[in-house]
């Protein structure tokens, strides 16, 4: 064990929090470190103290966790007014502002939306706040396992794959090996009709490879562990896609709102048309 699990550790031991039915708090959780990022409350001793790690090791790492959800808003809108009007956002992670249905329903209240996570605490946190809807879900389900989201009940009952659908796979492809996630897109990609959306963010060391390893630390004692990907390695995952501009750049390049500046490096983005 490093220096920084033992830190981690003796951080996640200070205090005596409850866990919920079911959750085990003790274990770093990638969403509820995400939480953290976010500034969040749905969170742990132990993913505050994971998150502490990457903090320090990259103190804009919480301003990457934002870019990255003011690039889902960007990414959502593009679907949008590209005609698209259902959604599938795998590795949904924790309710926040500017979710995939708010941005969505903001330019069309008949958006559908299938929100997909396999953590627990994800899954209560978002149908408590989801009231009942017509036109929105909630599955607990791993995007690993392509077949049992296409075929939930749910996903058929909200979305028709006959049609254009916008897959979101953000900040979560670097949980998974390389078989699996090549396995999950090439799924994702039969199955959706030509016009579709692919949207991909992607967590990578490149931008800063002196410190990058010791942030990506962060996530090594949590129930995912974080796996950095180069440009040409995210690229690649477009496989079968048509690449649309600029391509796949750092988060806060893609298509960035007037005025914006060239923000952080930790993270990629890209978004792809199936022919």
């Amino acid at each position: 064990m490093t220096d920084a699990d033992n830190t981690a550790t003796d951080r996640a031991d200070e205090g005596d929090e409850q866990a919920p039915p079911g959750i085990d708090v003790r274990t770093p959780s990638p969403a509820r470190i995400y939480d953290v990022f976010l500034g969040g409350k749905d969170n742990y001793a132990a993913d505050r103290a994971a998150a502490q790690i990457a903090v320090e090791a990259g103190p804009d790492i919480p301003r990457a966790a934002r870019e990255n959800r003011a690039f889902l808003g960007r990414a959502v809108r593009f679907a949008v007014e590209s005609g698209i009007r259902q959604f599938i956002d795998l590795g949904t992670g924790l309710p926040t502002q500017g979710n995939v249905h708010e941005v969505a329903q903001s330019l069309d209240p008949d958006a559908r939306v299938v929100y997909v996570d396999n953590d627990p605490i994800v899954l209560a946190h978002a149908r408590a706040l989801l009231p009942p809807s017509r036109t929105t879900t909630v599955i607990q389900a791993d995007f690993r396992e392509p077949a049992a989201i296409l075929d939930h009940p749910r996903t058929r009952s909200l979305i028709d794959l006959e049609q254009p659908v916008a897959v979101l796979m953000l900040a979560v492809l670097h949980f998974a090996d390389d078989e699996q996630v090549r396995a999950s897109i090439a799924a994702f990609r039969e199955a959706m009709a030509p016009g579709s959306l692919l949207i991909v963010s992607h967590s990578t060391t490149e931008g800063h490879p002196e410190t990058g390893d010791e942030a990506a630390g962060a996530w090594r004692n949590a129930s995912a562990r974080l796996q950095s990907r180069t440009q040409k390695e995210v690229e690649a995952l477009f496989d079968g896609f048509d690449l649309l501009d600029p391509g796949v750049v750092w988060v806060p390049q893609w298509r960035p709102d007037p005025g914006a500046d060239e923000g952080t490096r930790w993270m990629y983005a890209g978004v792809a048309r199936r022919p």
